[in-house]
C-alpha cells in the first residue's frame, strides 16, 4: 500500500514499509508505505500547488458539491469492502461499520457538500456605504485523524476541509491506514481533480506529522487524538501561527438519577461505556448513579454487560471486538490492576480473553469497577478501553460537581425524568456536548469539540465553515 500524492500511487522516498495487522488474530493485513519527512514535504507541494494554480478553490461552491456527491456515490457502491476492509483494520464489529460508519462518511461528504453550497453571507448596506462578507477558502489542510473510527473520522475532517475550496493532507493513523488509502482511489475515480486530496501513510514525530504541522505553506490543522499529542502539534504550529483545530481526549461523565427510566438508562449507558470496543473518546466511563437505585442499577448493568458477545469483528452476532494493538491492551489490563490497587473492587470483567478463536488476538472483557472515588487514578485518567468506574452520588450539587471534577471536557451524560434538573445541569456542566436520556445521537450543524483537555476549537456547520475558511470583510462607497 503506498501515498498518494498528486493523483499518482507512489512508495515511501526512503522505501520503507510497516505492517498493518488484524487486531482479531494479529496477522499482517498489508505491508505499508512507511512515510518519512520527505514525503510529507511532497504531499504539502502537490497540495499547495492544486490550490494556487488548480481548479479546486475557483470551483463555486455548486461544482465542488457535485463532486463530492459524486465520491460519496462511490463510497456507497463500495459500502461493504469498506466495511470489511474498517473492520479487519480495526477490530471494529461489522454491523458498526457497515450500517452505522461507512455510512456516515457519505453523509459527511453529503452534508458538508450541501452546506457550502446554500451557506449565506451577510451583507450591510447603510446609505452609500455597502459592506458584506467573504468566506474564501483557508488554503492547504494538514488532517491527522484517529485509528478508533478511520475513515468516519477522516471525512469528519476533509469533507467540510474540501467542502469549502481547500486542498489537503490526510495522515491516518499507522494502525489503521486501509480503508483510507482505498477512499483516496474512490475519491480519483469519482472526479476529485490531482492534487487536492493527497495521503501520507506514517508516524509522528520527526516522520511525517512533524512536517505536516510545522511547514509554513500548511493554513490550518485539524487533529483528532491523544491530548499529549495534541499539545506537541499546538507547539509546532504555534512557529507560523497556524490555526489548530484539536478534538482530544475524553472522561466523560454518565449521571443517573433516581428517578430515570432505568429501561432507557441502562442500555444507553451500557452503549455509552462499551460500544467501539471501549475506545471512543467521548465514552462515558464515569458512571455517577444516584444513591437510592444503585444497587438496582447496578444489578440490571452487570447483567447486560454480561450479556455483551465478545467475538470475531466480522461475525454479525458480535458486539464488541479486540482492542486495536498489544501495547494498547497492556495499557488497559494496567489501568484494571491499578483500580485493584487503589482499592476498587472488580465487579465484572478485568481479564484478557483466551477463549478458542480469541486467543491471538486483543480481545478484553467488559470490566466495570466499584469502589472507587472520583479523584483516583482509574477514574481520572483516560483509559480508551471497556472499563467503567461506576461512583454513588446524593444530591442534584454534587452530581455536577463530581461530573466537573476532571480535567478534561468532551462531553456528559445525563438522565432523569426532570427536564427542569436536565437544563439546568446542562448549563453549568464543562463539556462540549451534553446528551439528555440518550447517547451519540448526532446532528452535523451543532458544534463538535471539547473543553479543557479535551480540544481546542469547534467543528461542524458554521463552526467548520469558520475554521476552514477566511472570513473576509468587504466595505463599497458607491458613488
Amino acid at each position: 500500500m503506498r501515498h498518494l500524492i498528486n493523483g499518482a500511487s507512489v512508495p515511501a522516498a526512503g522505501g520503507e514499509t510497516f505492517d498493518t495487522r488484524d487486531p482479531h488474530d494479529n496477522t499482517v493485513l498489508a505491508a505499508v508505505a512507511r512515510g518519512g519527512a520527505e514525503d510529507a514535504r511532497a504531499a504539502l507541494t502537490a497540495a499547495r500547488t492544486a490550490f494556487d494554480e488548480g481548479p479546486w478553490p475557483r470551483m463555486t461552491p455548486r461544482e465542488r458539491a457535485r463532486v463530492l456527491h459524486a465520491v460519496a456515490d462511490a463510497v456507497e457502491a463500495h459500502g461493504e469492502e469498506l466495511a470489511q476492509l474498517e473492520t479487519r483494520d480495526a477490530g471494529k464489529i461489522i454491523r458498526v461499520t457497515r450500517h452505522a460508519d461507512i455510512p456516515r462518511v457519505a453523509h459527511n461528504l453529503r452534508f458538508f457538500a450541501d452546506y457550502a453550497s446554500f451557506a449565506a453571507d451577510s451583507a450591510y448596506p447603510d446609505g452609500p456605504l455597502l459592506s458584506y462578507t467573504l468566506h474564501p477558502p483557508a488554503g492547504v489542510v494538514s488532517a491527522i485523524s484517529p485509528w478508533n473510527a478511520p475513515l468516519m473520522l477522516a471525512t469528519w475532517k476533509l469533507a467540510p476541509a474540501l467542502a469549502f475550496g481547500n486542498t489537503a493532507v490526510l495522515k491516518p493513523a499507522p494502525q489503521t491506514p486501509l480503508t483510507a488509502a482505498r477512499f483516496g482511489e474512490i475519491a480519483l475515480e469519482a472526479g476529485l481533480p490531482e492534487g487536492v486530496l493527497n495521503i501520507v501513510h506514517g508516524f509522528g514525530g520527526d516522520e511525517v506529522a512533524g512536517p505536516l504541522t510545522s511547514d509554513p505553506r500548511v493554513d490550518r490543522i485539524t487533529f483528532t487524538g491523544s491530548t499529549a499529542t495534541g499539545v506537541k502539534i499546538m507547539a509546532a504550529a504555534a512557529a507560523n501561527l497556524t490555526p489548530v483545530s484539536a478534538e482530544l481526549g475524553g472522561k466523560s461523565a454518565n449521571i443517573v438519577f433516581d428517578d430515570a427510566d432505568l429501561d432507557v438508562a441502562v442500555p444507553e449507558s451500557i452503549k455509552a461505556a462499551f460500544a467501539g470496543n471501549g475506545q471512543v473518546c467521548f465514552a462515558g466511563t464515569r458512571l455517577f448513579v444516584q444513591r437510592g437505585i444503585l444497587e438496582e442499577f447496578l444489578a440490571r448493568f452487570t447483567e447486560a454487560a454480561a450479556k455483551i458477545v465478545v467475538g470475531d469483528p466480522k461475525d454479525p452476532a458480535s458486539d464488541m471486538g479486540p482492542l486495536i494493538e498489544q501495547r494498547h491492551l497492556d495499557k488497559v489490563h494496567g489501568y484494571v490492576e491499578l483500580a485493584a490497587e487503589e482499592g476498587g473492587e472488580i465487579i465484572a470483567g478485568g481479564a484478557r480473553m483466551t477463549a478458542a478463536g480469541l486467543a491471538d488476538g486483543f480481545y478484553y472483557t467488559p470490566t466495570i469497577v466499584t469502589g472507587l472515588s472520583n479523584d483516583s487514578r482509574t477514574a481520572q485518567e483516560e483509559i480508551f478501553g471497556p472499563v467503567e468506574s461506576v461512583i454513588p452520588f446524593d444530591t442534584e450539587e454534587e452530581a455536577i460537581t463530581l461530573a466537573n471534577a476532571s480535567r478534561y471536557g468532551l462531553s456528559g451524560i445525563l438522565f432523569t425524568r426532570d427536564l427542569d434538573r436536565a437544563h439546568r445541569l446542562a448549563a453549568r456542566w464543562r463539556a462540549g456536548t451534553v446528551w439528555i436520556n440518550t447517547y451519540f445521537d448526532r446532528d452535523l450543524r451543532l458544534p463538535f469539540g471539547g473543553e479543557g483537555a479535551s480540544g481546542v476549537g469547534r467543528e461542524g456547520g458554521q463552526y467548520s465553515r469558520e475554521f476552514f475558511t477566511e472570513p473576509r470583510a468587504v466595505m463599497v462607497r458607491v458613488r
